[in-house]
């Protein structure tokens, strides 16, 4: 058996990363694993590149969507969390969560990602892809993708 000593949760706070959270938080604690909880920010800078007028402030605002995702991840960990997990909210700002998911997990050597998965049609699937199918493709550590609905009841 594979031993979890670093659960990483990736969220972008929906009803499936709730899912997620809760599942890795359960198996950072039956494991005795740390948890760690990241976000990964848009860079809006990369969205806007080359668009006049939108640079006067674009710094602003993005330290604000930093900020204002750290608190979050901040609400939504336990004292439990911090004491009997170690737990830890951390924000990335990337372009591409996907590949910040998989660097971080990589770097801090994670050894579960647990990340939510949103109910796509297979067209929306088929044209976008999701960041967990991106996640799973290519963590060199088990992923464990987790529906909201499936969660319920």
């Amino acid at each position: 058996m594979a031993i979890i000593t670093r659960v990483l949760v990736a969220t972008d706070f929906t009803e499936s990363a709730d899912a997620a959270l809760r599942y890795g938080r359960e198996l950072a604690s039956e494991f005795g694993a740390s948890l760690d909880l990241l976000h990964v920010a848009p860079d809006l800078a990369a969205g806007v590149m080359g668009l006049q007028g939108f640079s006067d402030d674009l710094g602003r605002i993005q330290t604000e969507t930093e900020e204002a995702a750290g608190r979050q991840l901040r609400d939504l960990l336990t004292d439990e969390d911090r004491h009997q997990l170690s737990a830890r909210a951390v924000v990335l700002t990337s372009a591409k969560p996907a590949e910040a998911i998989l660097r971080y997990a990589r770097d801090e050597r994670a050894d579960l990602i647990v990340v939510g998965s949103h109910a796509h049609g297979p067209m929306a699937h088929l044209l976008l892809g999701s960041v967990a199918d991106r996640v799973v493709r290519a963590a060199a550590c088990p992923v464990l993708t987790v529906r909201g609905a499936a969660t319920e009841g």
